[in-house]
């Protein structure tokens, strides 16, 4: 029997589970809605929808989750027809377990209704705004992370405030209302890969409000009441595919239209600045702290920074996923040295952590057979995953007057790659703000060092110091003249050998 033919799950179907499928234990009717979830895509409903979950199914039924999708309507069609419940499958080599996660308490989509969402976070009710919208949804600079004034969605938004398109747009308008009905404000979550990046979300959105409102009282509102507590969040989640929901229909009995597929291992670092109140999610791991910036730097330069630099070198090496990526020869020596080499040293202190055992629980969460986590996935965006995965380390290696050749040479692979074609002569499907404006500057050039000049003019992201540093400039036009040569793969295998 395929998968579609079985019964869908939804709140009725729920007894007819497979024994082993963990189920809400809890009257969903009795949820209220203290959140709203800007970005409901894969990696929020594997990561803070678990962990708060965990918060429900222990009697806390205020903290239920108003999802939004913020561009199309895919995810609400999808979960409506079963009443907002999904199932959660976590795989490692030694097997699969399965939740259904019912903490959803409706999803939004904002483009056909953003008078539903900006009343739906201006209600008192609503005590956390969170976000996981992706680096390019906070429509910032990447390089200095101030507000893109430009960005055409900030443009539309000041120009219609009651009908915005942008998360940041949709949070000043909501914060608008409740200032002018005397409600006090929500705490704004976010949950995404930014340095510093509750302080990221305060300053765009505190900028927005002054551009919005010339008489900046909105602005000093925000700017005193609004607090926006930093977050680490880490979880290896891949895009969910057919496969992936073919095996959990067969494993838990009911047909999921969009189940999430995530790693066991789980981290939420969360600063404890929440005056509206707030989950306890501590109770499923979560932990709060005063200072949430080692962490997050540690997890940027650390995972996320070897995890891009896997990513366009697999892609152009061939390979068509993580685990396969670390399997081929030097990968893994590379990324490993990448982090103890390169990435370690520019860390602060970090008390209590072994760093060592970390990057060695990183190797083997990059191997993970179970998850087929797509290159092509994670190379999306990459010119505003860069400024704060790759190109910050480098800027502390060169303060240090360090060696940084593994990091340049993840930042040459960004760019052999989002040039569009790939060791074959084929085209690269390339998902970025600036692809298209990339293709147009790098069409015909052929040589590394020209290309390298042509990126740097990117100011947005190189910003005005990397391009000016000759140590720079030379180790990316190196390490891009030997993936050009060579190929991503042999450059790879080589590397560290007199040959490079």
């Amino acid at each position: 029997m395929s998968a579609a033919a079985l019964p869908r799950l939804s709140a009725a179907n729920v007894a007819q589970l497979a024994a082993t499928v963990r189920r809400p234990g809890y009257d969903r009717g009795a949820l209220g809605a203290g959140i709203v979830h800007l970005g409901l895509g894969a990696f929020h409903r594997a990561h803070q929808a678990a962990y708060n979950e965990a918060v429900l199914a222990a009697g806390d039924l205020r903290w239920g989750t108003i999802g939004v999708s913020l561009r199309n309507p895919a995810m609400r069609d999808a979960l409506a027809p079963q009443d907002n419940l999904y199932t959660l499958a976590l795989r490692d080599g030694a097997g699969e377990s399965l939740q259904v996660i019912g903490g959803l308490t409706a999803c939004v989509v904002a483009p056909e209704n953003p008078e539903r969402l900006a009343a739906a976070m201006a209600r008192p009710e609503t005590r956390i705004v969170s976000l996981t919208v992706t680096e390019k949804g906070y429509c910032h600079n990447p390089a200095t992370g101030a507000l893109d004034e430009a960005h055409p969605d900030i443009v539309h938004d000041l120009a219609e405030p009651h009908r915005p398109r942008s998360a940041i747009g949709f949070i000043v308008e909501a914060l608008a209302r409740r200032r002018e009905s005397g409600t006090a404000p929500f705490t704004l979550l976010t949950c995404d890969n930014l340095p510093a990046n509750g302080e990221t979300l305060k300053r765009v959105v505190a900028r927005y409000a002054e551009l919005h409102d010339r008489d900046r009282d909105l602005a000093r509102f925000i700017a005193g009441e609004v607090e926006c507590p930093s977050t680490m969040v880490d979880r290896i989640v891949p895009a969910t595919t057919d496969a992936d929901r073919q095996s959990v229909a067969a494993a838990s009995g009911l047909y999921d239209s969009w189940p999430v597929v995530a790693e066991p291992f789980a981290q939420w670092v969360i600063e404890d600045r929440f005056p509206a109140g707030r989950p306890d999610w501590d109770r499923a791991g979560a932990m709060f702290v005063k200072d949430v910036a080692a962490f997050e730097l540690m997890k940027l330069r650390m995972l996320n920074g070897a995890h891009s630099t896997l990513a366009y070198l697999g892609y152009l090496a061939g390979h068509e996923t993580v685990a396969e990526t670390m399997a081929a020869p030097g990968f893994a020596r590379l990324v490993e040295d990448l982090m103890a080499c390169e990435a370690a040293p520019t860390l602060p202190p970090l008390p209590g952590l072994d760093l060592a055992a970390y990057r060695r629980d990183l190797i083997a969460r990059f191997r993970n057979p179970a998850l087929r986590h797509r290159t092509w996935q994670i190379a999306m965006d990459g010119s505003q995953k860069l400024p704060q995965r790759l190109l910050n380390t480098i800027r502390a290696r060169l303060k240090a007057n360090a060696p940084f050749e593994r990091l340049a040479l993840g930042v040459a692979a960004w760019m052999r790659y989002a040039s569009g074609v790939d060791e074959k002569g084929a085209p690269i499907d390339v998902r970025d703000p600036l692809a298209e404006r990339i293709r147009r500057m790098t069409s015909g050039i052929i040589d590394a060092p020209t290309l390298v000049s042509a990126y740097l003019g990117l100011a947005e992201v190189f910003g005005d110091d990397l391009p000016a540093e000759a140590r720079f400039r030379e180790a990316l036009a190196k390490a891009l003249s030997e993936l050009m040569a060579r190929g991503a793969a042999r450059t790879v295998a080589e590397f560290g050998q007199d040959s490079f």
